[in-house]
């Protein structure tokens, strides 16, 4: 579609949602993504942000734009930092499935987060927003969002070993992380709405910290510690392998913050078996990233360059399985 083309079919949208004097001035593609694409839309009272089902191949089964707007209004109303939603679309005509929301400001590159010096007070406590933000999207219960899918450890697993398996590839410390996980699953007595993709690069930051949570593809019922787990994964530390939290935080303080703003008691031990399984999860993406090149599916030299990040998954599992098998808990492991 020409921004053209999305600024017609919008208008009668935008006047609908935010009154008939709001006029759209500018229309522009941000983003044209295997699952979404996104559209900047200036208007005459504010910029908003339209997201649209692009049809496209990925990783996984998002749950669909109509469900993640759902999911993302449920996770603002129980006090989460996410863009307020407007207007929702099932099928309309022109546009298809998708949200219109409000545009947040703040940066979303994870380098310039963690580098930038007028953002490091702001690192200094986003570890404990980060954690806030958690616990308030964790208090959603599975029975205030029934059209979610509920995809525990069990399920997960055997999704990614069919996938795993699936290239052809046989590799030891993959086959080693599958089966002690699968081994190890922890109890999950009260599912409650998940994230899925919980790091920076979905965090918009501003000067006064977490100012919005994005891309809810991912999203469902499921064992709130994955979240945390995912957070910690080695690959979204982004060069800063000593903060353990996502480049910029430590466990202990996450898991402090966590259980003050959520009134809840974490097991560090819980926490690191989501971190191993973020990490497998994480190279198995790595493999589909590859072989979509490989296999002619997505010809990308950049699919092809993550194809590298398997092996650093390979090393990072077995740090993982030997702290967890000796009790380690130092920062950095």
């Amino acid at each position: 579609m020409t921004p053209a083309t999305v600024q017609e079919a919008l208008q009668p949208i935008v006047a609908d949602a935010l009154g008939p004097e709001c006029r759209i001035d500018q229309c522009r593609r941000l983003t044209a993504g295997a699952s979404a694409a996104t559209w900047w839309v200036g208007t005459t009272q504010q910029p908003l942000i339209l997201r649209l089902e692009a049809g496209g191949e990925q990783f996984g089964t998002g749950v669909g734009k109509t469900v993640e707007a759902k999911t993302q209004q449920a996770a603002g109303d129980a006090g989460a930092p996410v863009a307020k939603v407007f207007c929702i679309l099932e099928d309309h005509p022109q546009l298809g499935n998708g949200y219109l929301m409000q545009a947040l400001e703040g940066e979303s590159l994870a380098p310039k987060i963690l580098k930038a010096p007028e953002l490091e007070a702001v690192r200094a406590g986003l570890t404990r927003q980060c954690a806030e933000a958690l616990a308030k999207i964790h208090s959603i219960s599975s029975a205030e969002l029934p059209f979610l899918p509920l995809q525990d450890a069990a399920e997960q697993l055997d999704s990614l070993q069919r996938i795993h398996h699936s290239f052809g590839e046989t590799l030891p410390v993959f086959t080693l992380a599958f089966r002690w996980l699968s081994d190890n699953i922890p109890p999950c007595p009260q599912p409650a709405l998940v994230h899925g993709d919980f790091r920076l690069g979905n965090f918009l930051i501003t000067e006064q910290g977490l100012n919005g949570i994005l891309d809810w593809e991912l999203t469902h019922l499921g064992d709130p510690m994955e979240d945390l787990g995912w957070l910690c994964v080695r690959a979204w530390r982004f060069n800063r392998p000593d903060k353990t939290v996502g480049g910029f935080g430590d466990r202990h303080q996450l898991i402090e913050a966590y259980e003050q703003a959520r009134g809840v008691q974490v097991n560090p031990e819980h926490l690191r078996y989501w971190e191993l399984f973020g990490t497998l999860k994480w190279g198995v993406i790595c493999q589909y990233q590859a072989y979509s090149h490989l296999n002619n599916q997505v010809r990308s030299v950049e699919r092809a360059a993550i194809g590298r990040r398997v092996a650093e998954t390979e090393y990072d599992m077995l740090q993982l399985l030997n702290a967890i098998a000796h009790n380690i808990n130092a920062e950095g492991k």
